[in-house]
């Protein structure tokens, strides 16, 4: 009997110690990040870049592009664009490394999607072609500054808060206060730069002159027919037309060999927990949250 006995405490700890072990390497991998890369066999291929959603960040887009400007199996990147834009830093970010990837030789086709609005179509300004659908939502050309103010609901409640600071303008955003006048004109003069930055890549892009753009350059939003008619895009057509545009311009088979970069982020079972509530309140991703008021190029 003693010996069974140790042996079934034996199995206990055991299995006790192998369950353990599998939780902890459950945990460890859940919060780590992984990439991985498909291929499209040997030869001439083109990489398929997607930017997807809001751009809040050019990080993953900007490695991508660079990784298969300096592939010499590639010689056209086809970026697929289905996003309202995001943030104009951001949008200018990837728009940059676009053109770097062109001053190496690589030819950039623009694939848009359902929608390519602001920060998406200033992204796109960098292609040699843009082929949209006749349904694509695009253009909204424009700069949005957002914050909320909530100083008659505090005073409400009976907060207040006290700020002390080395400038009139160190504090324009406070959600305590109401904009001054001074504020506003401040703010005006950052968005119509801004603004300015974005009609001059327009104007570079497409080779129209920048009192033509400012034309329709008023925020308004364009189907991708439309947009055809201004000169915003080239070709009309889905995203199987768009590789046939990218394979003309390798002189390559069709449809062409394509290949793509594929990112999974794993997450551990604390950071579903955590961000669970927020997201079922707020009906997004935690990652598209915005913390802090910022520039955006974004149709909204």
């Amino acid at each position: 009997m003693a010996a069974r006995r140790d042996w079934l405490v034996g199995i206990i700890i055991g299995g006790t110690f192998l369950v353990f072990a599998l939780v902890m390497f459950v945990a460890m991998w859940g919060m780590s990040d992984s990439e991985s890369t498909s291929f499209g066999g040997f030869g001439k291929r083109v990489a398929v870049v997607e930017l997807i959603g809001e751009i809040q960040s050019s990080r993953s887009i900007v490695r991508q592009v660079r990784r298969w400007s300096e592939d010499h199996s590639v010689p056209v990147i086809l970026l697929r664009v289905d996003s309202p834009g995001g943030g104009v830093a951001a949008s200018q970010e990837i728009y940059a490394e676009l053109l770097r990837a062109r001053d190496k030789g690589k030819r950039i086709v623009v694939s848009m999607g359902s929608i390519a609005a602001s920060g998406g179509l200033y992204v796109s300004m960098a292609a040699d072609t843009i082929v949209a659908n006749p349904g694509t939502l695009t253009g909204s050309i424009g700069v949005i500054f957002q914050f909320p103010t909530l100083e008659r609901l505090l005073d409400k409640i009976g907060v207040r808060y006290e700020t002390v600071k080395s400038g009139p303008y160190k504090d324009i955003g406070n959600l305590a206060r109401t904009m001054t006048p001074a504020d506003s004109a401040h703010l005006q003069s950052v968005i119509d730069d801004s603004y300015d930055q974005f009609v001059e890549v327009v104007a570079k892009g497409r080779r129209l002159s920048p009192d033509s753009v400012r034309l329709f350059a008023d925020g308004r939003i364009f189907t991708g027919r439309q947009a055809k008619d201004l000169q915003l895009v080239d070709v009309l057509g889905d995203y199987e037309d768009a590789l046939d545009v990218a394979a003309d311009m390798a002189h390559m088979s069709k449809p062409p060999k394509t290949v793509r970069e594929t990112i999974t982020r794993r997450r551990s079972i604390w950071d579903l927990l955590g961000s669970a509530a927020i997201q079922q309140l707020l009906g997004r991703s935690t990652d598209e949250i915005d913390t802090e008021p910022n520039l955006q190029y974004r149709y909204n």
